[in-house]
């Protein structure tokens, strides 16, 4: 499911804006306070970069200059403790918020032995994460198909599959004991979770504050009902997720038109997902989640995706500085 590429204005006050603020000041000495003015609805964008370095200032601020304010975590050891606070700094110096250490592992294999590996494997994720401040560690919950390691198969919907989940969730949190990392599982369309509801029943049933939500509506858009019922989707996501969504990804999708129902990932700006939606939902967070694009197959298609969302988004009144 996951690609191989990896991961990972100023505002000038003028005279105008002066006396506009000396006016607004005068009024409230009269008649007393000024109205607060509406919150600041803003986004953190970020996607894999292109660049050739492995400065970590350098990095971070190509990251800055070209409009993110998010960015992967780069694939650290986690014993080198220098290059972590390397980055840590850098990023932290230009305002870059690290979203996520990605664990692109099967949590559930059929082999015990590649299953307690990826478990270990996992767990040093969300070590990683909260040793250089990454807002989370995420993976999929796994899945049962025998060669496919995220593939589709009955056994990923079913009550052993989410008790494995519940399981697996709570060892590699109770291993870490983060203090500011999270640990999250991301959406899938045929792996819990695969619903608001399942979500909200894995935040339950692992009962762990470090268990968070990672949100990724275009995975859970599997049929017919969910992508004309996109919006509601969405919104539905949101009232009931919000609180806990600690990092996004940024997709869109496209219906290829055949006998059977084919929903196919496509650039950002290229296909039918409710992008308006998605990104006015988002900035109403307090929490800030990062918005992550992904799975695109080279640097170019990045830079439109993004300008593509810095262009809707600023449309609608939304900053992304």
């Amino acid at each position: 499911m996951k690609s191989k590429i990896s991961r990972r204005g100023f505002f000038g006050a003028g005279l105008g804006a002066a006396a506009v603020s000396l006016a607004a000041s005068r009024l409230a000495g009269a008649d007393g306070p000024s109205p607060a003015p509406p919150a600041r609805r803003s986004i953190r964008l970020g996607g894999p970069v292109s660049i050739r370095t492995d400065d970590p200032a350098e990095i971070a601020r190509f990251h800055r200059r070209i409009g993110y304010r998010a960015a992967y975590c780069p694939n650290l050891d986690l014993k080198d403790a220098d290059r972590i606070r390397a980055y840590a700094s850098a990023f932290e110096q230009e305002g870059v918020v690290l979203a996520e250490v990605g664990r692109w592992v099967n949590l559930m294999d059929a082999d015990p032995a590649k299953r307690k590996a990826n478990l270990e494997r996992v767990t040093d994720g969300l070590a990683l994460a909260e040793s250089i401040g990454a807002l989370c560690c995420v993976d999929i919950a796994g899945s049962r198909h025998p060669t496919i390691w995220y593939g589709p198969h009955p056994g990923n919907v079913s009550p052993e599959f989410f008790d494995a989940a519940v399981e697996n969730a709570r060892k590699i949190i109770d291993a870490v004991r983060p203090r500011r990392a999270k640990f999250a599982y991301e959406m899938m369309g045929w792996a819990i979770p695969d619903s608001v509801d399942s979500y909200l029943e894995l935040i339950r049933a692992v009962d762990r504050q470090a268990f968070a939500v990672h949100l990724d509506p275009c995975n859970l858009i599997n049929s017919p009902n969910r992508f004309f019922g996109q919006t509601a989707l969405l919104n539905d996501c949101f009232d009931r997720l919000g609180r806990w969504i600690v990092s996004c990804h940024a997709k869109d999708l496209a219906w290829e038109v055949e006998m059977n129902v084919h929903f196919r990932e496509v650039r950002p700006g290229t296909g039918e997902f409710d992008y308006g939606t998605y990104l006015r939902r988002l900035a109403e967070l307090p929490q800030q989640p990062p918005l992550m694009l992904e799975h695109l197959p080279n640097p170019q298609e990045y830079d439109q995706a993004r300008q593509h969302i810095l262009d809707l988004g600023r449309a609608a009144g939304l900053s992304f500085d």
